[in-house]
């Protein structure tokens, strides 16, 4: 994909994530692999709902900023993605609502955040890791992504939002989108005692689908 049309995609699904109330206000923050090796990163202080294609931070290869508008404070957590994960080739990271409420639970699960609700959570996220409280722009938060080795695709930052890694821009949205969609279900089922997938059913999916699924 040219470095246009992929400037034009991450604001067009920003936007879309934004329109459909995902993360609001000038919260939330994504990137992009460019196809020389570099990348492109929505500017600090700026909404989803009007990202500026021409404004985006334009990073090279060699991780220096060469165009554009400064980029967001939560590059270390961006950078801690593209170094573990060389299969990376994009980071969301919204403050969506129900996923914030999930992680504010006394009882949310730290190494396997979303309950096995439905399979697609499963197969677009494998598990996700529940990261404690960081400061806004920590660099701690990249500190500990980094510390996972890249043997997660997404985790959560608790009271904050989540963030996901994915092929490609695309894929890392709908990835995001399947997080807080689970969230939400789950936020939804506290106190009815759902009946959730078996065991031996969520093998059968990390087998057929090939998911990364650390024990």
């Amino acid at each position: 994909m040219s470095e246009n049309k992929l400037r034009e995609q991450i604001c067009e699904l920003a936007k879309s994530m934004f329109d459909r109330g995902l993360t609001g206000g000038s919260t939330g923050n994504i990137s992009a692999r460019t196809e020389d090796g570099g990348l492109l990163v929505s500017p600090t202080g700026t909404s989803f709902g009007r990202l500026d294609p021409g404004r985006l931070s334009r990073f090279n290869s060699k991780g220096r900023l060469v165009s554009g508008d400064q980029p967001t404070k939560e590059m270390p957590l961006h950078s801690a993605f593209y170094d573990t994960r060389s299969q990376a080739g994009a980071v969301v990271h919204l403050h969506s609502c129900h996923s914030v409420a999930l992680s504010l639970m006394p009882d949310a699960d730290e190494d396997n955040f979303l309950p096995p609700l439905t399979p697609y959570a499963i197969m677009k996220l494998g598990k996700v890791k529940l990261l404690p409280f960081y400061r806004p722009g920590d660099p701690q938060m990249g500190e500990a992504v980094r510390g996972l080795a890249g043997k997660r695709t997404a985790v959560m930052l608790a009271n904050h939002g989540p963030v996901v890694a994915g092929k490609d821009v695309e894929a890392a949205c709908n990835a995001i989108e399947e997080l807080e969609d689970t969230a939400r279900l789950a936020i939804m089922m506290r106190g009815y005692n759902p009946k959730m997938l078996t065991e031996a059913q969520v093998k059968d999916l990390v087998t057929r689908f090939d998911v990364e699924w650390d024990d």
